[in-house]
């Protein structure tokens, strides 16, 4: 017999009706409203609908275009639906399609889409969430050309410019918000950045308290930093966070281990103490790791080195599915190394909550995160 969404055991936040999500592919903004089980997708700024059916079948998801005929859905409608249907049925391995027109052939050539050994057309869930055009916000569409130059005496491929603005959206159907970064802005996020940073929670593992001018110097010096970005999160525009994020070869943490030309690392302190914790953990930590596989597709690792005593900061990162592989003296503090594999978070959905160690269900729900210490 069909199952429908609304008899999935422990998804809280998809019991009530109706459900929305909002989805971005190739930058163009849809509503997604969830009801029962049809799927009904709306561009933000448009009045044309289409109308999903989404049904549960032997364990098989299927997708169905409702018509009508005459206008078929554009590959944008057709993706903010394939991404609904993941989010609402996150632990699918695939979807396949019902539908009466014939989809784009650039999505069957960009992975999108496949066909399965019966023929029918299908979306590999591991394979959608590698799809940079869902989430990143990027003019660049393929990875940088490789071409060798040296900083310092570090032999590395030349990065491509700098990104400007929004670089990450995704809807977080758990918190019923939409999660954002963004590259800093110096004039107006300093004043939150410096309050941040003063913060004595904060303080205690960036040890970098100061006056606004400190402040004011210590981000010019990250924009003057080619291998080094500054991004503020933010959750429905709320600014809850500071990240750096980095190419590991030009790093300082290249010396201990053996690394990549395209390895990826990030630093991270959440400044807006209402917003630390579970559920919100569960949200920025697997966003900015997915953020920086989607970023270049030959990155393959991202690392990362906490001091060895944030325990909290460590635990979470293990139950988000980094690797504490050994611990290393920097001359300021004694470190961790933290590694995440592309094949992990992608094979294994990390993006999804999932209930901690202890907990013995393996569904969504708002109450149980993987990531759930006070960060």
């Amino acid at each position: 017999m069909t199952q429908h969404l609304t008899s999935m055991p422990a998804q809280d936040w998809l019991n009530q009706s109706p459900v929305r999500l909002l989805s971005c592919p190739d930058q163009i903004c849809h509503d997604v409203i969830l009801k029962n089980d049809t799927l009904y997708v709306q561009e933000s700024k448009g009045s044309k609908q289409t109308i999903w059916q989404l049904t549960l079948y032997n364990d098989q998801l299927t997708l169905v275009w409702q018509g009508p005929s005459a206008k078929q859905p554009s590959t944008a409608e057709l993706l903010a639906a394939i991404e609904a249907s993941l989010s609402f049925y996150p632990l699918q391995d695939n979807i396949i399609l019902s539908i009466s027109f014939q989809p784009s052939v650039e999505l069957f050539n960009s992975g999108v889409l496949v066909f399965d050994k019966a023929n029918q057309i299908a979306v590999h869930t591991e394979m959608f969430w590698q799809q940079a055009r869902m989430w990143r916000l990027s003019a660049i569409e393929r990875g940088f050309p490789i071409h060798y130059v040296f900083t310092g005496e570090r032999r590395h491929p030349m990065r491509p410019p700098k990104p400007e603005g929004i670089v990450y959206r995704r809807y977080i159907p758990w918190l019923n918000q939409t999660l954002i970064f963004r590259t800093i802005e110096i004039v107006g996020d300093l004043e939150c950045f410096h309050r941040w940073m003063n913060d004595p929670v904060v303080a205690q593992f960036w040890q970098e308290t100061g006056d606004v001018a400190k402040h004011r110097a210590y981000l010019e010096s990250i924009a003057a930093d080619s291998h080094t970005t500054s991004l503020i999160g933010s959750l429905d525009e709320e600014p809850f966070g500071y990240f750096e994020i980095y190419w590991a070869k030009e790093n300082r943490i290249a010396p201990f281990y053996d690394v990549d030309d395209f390895d990826r690392g990030w630093h991270v302190l959440i400044g807006e103490a209402h917003l630390r914790g579970k559920p919100y953990v569960t949200a920025w930590m697997p966003s900015i790791s997915h953020y920086l596989f989607l970023d270049d597709i030959r990155t393959r690792r991202i690392v990362i080195e906490p001091r060895s005593d944030n325990f909290k900061m460590l635990r979470s990162l293990t139950q988000c599915g980094y690797a504490t592989l050994k611990e290393f003296d920097f001359p300021h503090k004694r470190a961790a190394l933290g590694m995440l594999l592309r094949e992990r978070f992608f094979s294994e959905r990390l993006w999804v909550p999932r209930t901690n160690p202890n907990g013995a269900s393996s569904s969504f729900s708002l109450s149980q995160g993987i990531c759930h210490e006070n960060l």
